[in-house]
């Protein structure tokens, strides 16, 4: 946390809009963080930031004037960055595949995360070493499913890229970190997936005993995010009990 009457460090939390950014927010400012709320709809972020005394932004990671504007309004020292922004639609077969959902998916899971980072880099690096970068992945970066091919697709990308980034930036004072969550019941993600399908959403969780929630997520970012300096944590996977891999989960009879 930062020190009484000290200036707040900056953190950029995007897709902050609901789940693991709106609580990754919360958290931080709740550290002490200048919470900078980026995400789509304008409405929600304004309602956030002014909830956790922070800075609201609306701006979809898919377009670069948006992104500059982010940067703008983050200013000349960022100390943390979650590329939080992203998501899963539809779960059809590859012989199957909508090339347009691909698309979308891999615009903003990887374009999105890389037009962020690039206009951020500088002003993390000028955070003077207390520069990280938090990438939300998922155990789709790490592992196939089937029905998950864009999704696994983009969330692979996130994957490398972060790699790459990484050993690209060995010698500049800034972290590059990974969380790659497993199943998280939030209010939107698999809704969003299926298209505002609420019983098929709710299927996903059915009879999972503790499936993760966003505030497990946030709490995980948050702690990646405030270890010293010179500790990187490159990848935390995190996953409820229940859940072995992407297909294998425990579920309670009906």
């Amino acid at each position: 946390m930062s020190e009484p009457g000290a200036p707040r460090p900056t953190a950029v939390v995007t897709g902050a809009s609901s789940g693991i950014g709106a609580a990754t927010a919360r958290l931080l400012a709740a550290w002490g963080y200048r919470v900078v709320c980026a995400a789509r709809r304008a409405d929600r972020v304004e309602t956030l930031a002014r909830e956790v005394d922070g800075v609201p932004v609306a701006c979809d990671v898919t377009d670069d004037d948006a992104v500059a504007r982010l940067a703008s309004v983050a200013g000349e020292r960022v100390h943390v960055l979650v590329n939080n922004a992203g998501g899963a639609l539809g779960l059809e077969p590859v012989a199957e595949a909508d090339v347009q959902r691909w698309q979308q998916m891999y615009d903003t899971n990887v374009l999105g995360t890389l037009r962020v980072t690039k206009a951020l880099l500088p002003a993390l690096v000028a955070a003077g070493g207390d520069g990280v970068v938090v990438n939300v992945g998922s155990i789709a970066g790490l592992l196939a499913y089937e029905g998950g091919g864009g999704y696994t697709v983009a969330k692979h990308g996130v994957h490398v890229m972060t790699e790459t980034l990484r050993l690209e930036l060995y010698d500049q004072p800034v972290r590059v970190t990974e969380i790659a969550p497993g199943m998280v019941h939030t209010d939107e993600f698999a809704l969003t997936r299926f298209d505002g399908d609420r019983e098929r959403a709710e299927q996903v969780y059915a009879g999972v005993p503790g499936p993760l929630v966003a505030e497990d997520v946030a709490d995980a970012v948050v702690w990646m995010a405030t270890r010293p300096a010179h500790v990187n944590v490159d990848l935390l996977v995190l996953k409820p009990r229940a859940q072995a891999a992407p297909h294998k989960v425990h579920r309670l009879p009906s």
